[in-house]
C-alpha cells in the first residue's frame, strides 16, 4: 500500500485565468504547469546521487557521487535515456556540492580532517581535466557560480571535531575566476552583535563557542546581478548578506520563530498516539533553512528558504558493541517528557507530557528557559515543517504554515511524516527549494521532502500567496537531496525538465513538463 501511494502522482495542470497584477499589468493566459515523471539515473548505492548540476553547452549532467569517490558523468542529450560516459576521481577528500556555468564545473571538496581548509576544484566539462583549485575555508558544504560566471562563492561550514574539541570558524569564501584571488571572510565581526542577534531570534549555543565560531555557513543564493549572495545560517537560525563587490559580510537577519499555537501552523506532534492530525500545540518552531533560492519576480528580489531544521548531538563512540558504552559530549535535543515543565507556564504539564500529547515531540534545550531557573517557561522544536519566502533584508513575506503537513496528509497519508515515524521530529523534513521561471510568466517552486521522499510544486508568481499544484514521486527514490530545474531554452529536449537527486537511493528522477 505504501508503494502505491509512493508512486501517487498528482497531476493537476492549472493555468492562469486572465487577471490583473499590480505590479505589473496583466498576467498572462494558458501557460500550463503538468510535470510528469520521465525515468530514473541509477548511480549508485546510499550517498551516489547527492547533488547533480547540468552544463548546457555540453548537454552533460554532474552527479556528486560520494560512494564511488567521483563525479559522475552522464551525456542527457536523450532525456528518456542519459548514458553514463565518464566520471571525474576524487582522489583527496570528499565531494559535498557542485556548479557549473558555460562549460566550467565547480567541486567543493573537504579535508580528509574536515576541520582542516578545503578547495573547490574547477574543470573542464566538455573533458574532464582539471583546470584549476583553490583553497577555502573548513568544510565547503555548498558551492555555486554568480549568474555573470566571474566568482565562485562557497559557504564553509566549519564543523567541530565529534569531541567538540577543535571548532574552526563558519566562513564565506570568493574566488574572483579571472585574476584567482580568493577572500575568505569569517563573522568575527559580529561577535560583539550576539546578544541583539539573539534577542531577535538568532542561536549561539556551542560549547564555549563564540558567534565567529558557532555559525555553520550551509547554502548559498545569488541575485541576478551578481553583487549580492545570501548564506542560510541553518543551526543558528539566521540568513546572512554578503555584499560580493566589497566582498563583505554586511549583516546577519535572525529569523525568529513561529507559533505551532496559530491558526494554520497546526502540527502533528506525536507519533505514538496512534493517529495522524493536526492540532494546535504550545510550541514554537525554528526556521532554521538548509537550502534556500533567489528569485527576481517583476522586480522585486527574494529568498526562498526549505525550513528543515537541523540539532546538534557530538558523541563519542568508544569503538563498542553497545551505544551504553558511548559518551555525550554535546546533545542540544530532549523529547518534552524528559524535561521539567514550569508549572506557571504549563499548569497541565503531566498532561502535556504524555507520549500521545507533546511527550515524543524533541526541543531545543539553549531555549525557553527564561527566568534561568532550570525549568522551561516556552518549548522550541526544530525546523519550521514549512517553506518561506523573504525580502531581500530578511523580512518574513510568507511561510507556508501547515501545507506540507495538509497536502501530504491529505493525498498520500501512507507517506505522511514518513508514515507517522517523524512526527515528533521535524516532519517531513524540507530539504531542498528550486525555482523555475516559465517565460517570464509563471514562476513555479519546487520544495524536496527529505523524510517522505516527495517534491511539492506550488505556483509562486504572487510570492504572498503561492497556490499548491501537486505532489511529485517516484518509488524507490529515497530522501531527495538536491533539485536541478533546467528551463526549455537550455534544455535537451526544448521542455522544461526538474531532476531530483535522491541520497539515501542513489538514484537521480527526471520529470518534464508536458504542455
Amino acid at each position: 500500500m505504501k508503494n502505491l501511494f509512493k508512486t501517487l502522482l498528482v497531476t493537476f495542470a492549472i493555468s492562469f485565468i486572465s487577471c490583473e497584477d499590480d505590479n505589473n499589468g496583466s498576467l498572462p493566459v494558458n501557460t500550463e504547469v503538468n510535470f510528469q515523471y520521465v525515468n530514473t539515473i541509477n548511480v549508485g548505492g546510499e550517498g551516489a546521487a547527492e547533488i547533480s548540476a547540468y552544463d548546457s553547452k555540453t548537454q552533460k549532467l554532474f552527479v556528486v557521487n560520494s560512494e564511488a569517490k567521483e563525479i559522475s558523468v552522464y551525456d542527457l542529450k536523450v532525456v528518456d535515456a542519459p548514458v553514463k560516459i565518464g566520471a571525474i576521481p576524487v582522489m583527496n577528500g570528499a565531494p559535498n556540492s557542485i556548479s557549473t556555468y558555460d562549460g566550467k564545473i565547480a567541486v567543493a571538496l573537504e579535508d580528509a580532517v574536515k576541520q582542516n581548509n578545503g578547495e573547490i576544484a574547477v574543470y573542464n566539462a566538455e573533458n574532464n581535466a582539471l583546470l584549476n583549485s583553490y583553497t577555502v575555508g573548513a568544510l565547503p558544504d555548498m558551492v555555486t557560480f554568480s549568474k555573470d560566471g566571474k566568482l565562485l562563492i562557497c559557504a564553509n561550514e566549519g564543523e567541530p571535531n565529534d569531541l567538540y574539541t577543535n571548532d574552526p570558524e563558519g566562513s564565506v569564501s570568493i574566488i574572483t575566476l579571472e585574476t584567482g584571488n580568493v577572500t575568505t571572510l569569517n563573522f568575527s565581526v559580529f561577535n560583539n552583535q550576539e546578544t541583539s542577534l539573539e534577542s531577535n531570534g538568532f542561536r549561539v549555543f556551542g560549547p564555549n563557542a563564540d558567534l565567529a565560531k558557532d555559525v555553520e555557513p550551509e547554502y548559498i543564493a545569488v541575485s541576478d546581478d551578481s553583487k549580492t549572495a545570501w548564506v542560510s545560517l541553518q543551526e543558528n537560525n539566521g540568513i546572512a548578506k554578503v555584499n560580493l563587490v566589497t566582498k563583505t559580510i554586511e549583516t546577519i537577519y535572525p529569523l525568529g520563530f513561529k507559533d505551532y499555537n496559530e491558526a494554520g501552523n497546526a502540527i502533528d506532534p506525536s507519533n505514538k498516539d496512534d493517529k495522524k492530525d493536526l492540532r494546535n500545540i504550545p510550541v514554537y518552531g525554528i526556521y532554521q533553512p538548509d537550502a534556500i533560492t533567489y528569485v527576481n519576480i517583476n522586480g522585486t528580489g527574494y529568498i526562498i528558504s526549505a525550513n528543515e531544521g537541523d540539532a546538534r548531538e557530538y558523541i563519542d563512540d568508544k569503538g563498542t558493541d553497545t551505544e551504553d558504552d558511548d559518551e555525550e559530549i554535546f546533545v542540544n535535543e530532549e523529547r518534552i517528557k524528559k524535561i521539567d515543565l514550569d508549572p506557571t507556564a504549563f499548569p497541565n504539564a503531566a498532561d502535556l507530557q504524555k507520549e500521545e500529547n507533546l511527550g515524543r515531540l524533541k526541543i531545543a534545550l539553549d531555549l525557553g528557559d527564561t527566568d534561568n531557573d532550570g525549568d522551561y517557561d516556552k518549548l522550541y522544536a526544530y525546523g519550521g515543517r514549512s517553506f518561506s519566502i523573504w525580502s531581500e533584508n530578511g523580512a518574513l513575506i510568507y511561510d507556508s504554515g501547515n501545507n506540507i503537513s495538509q497536502k501530504t496528509l491529505e493525498l498520500t497519508p501512507e507517506t505522511f511524516n514518513d508514515d507517522d515515524g517523524r512526527s515528533d521530529d521535524k516532519g517531513a523534513e524540507p530539504e531542498a527549494v528550486e525555482v523555475l521561471n516559465i517565460n517570464n510568466e509563471r514562476y513555479i517552486l519546487f520544495v524536496g521532502l527529505e523524510r517522505t521522499d516527495q517534491v511539492m510544486v506550488y505556483d509562486i508568481t504572487n510570492p504572498s500567496a503561492p497556490m499548491f499544484l501537486n505532489i511529485l514521486s517516484h518509488n524507490g527514490d529515497e530522501a531527495p537531496e538536491g533539485l536541478l530545474a533546467i528551463p526549455a531554452k537550455n534544455s535537451p529536449n526544448g521542455k522544461d525538465l526538474l531532476l531530483v537527486s535522491n541520497e539515501d537511493s542513489g538514484t537521480v528522477s527526471i520529470y518534464q513538463n508536458v504542455q
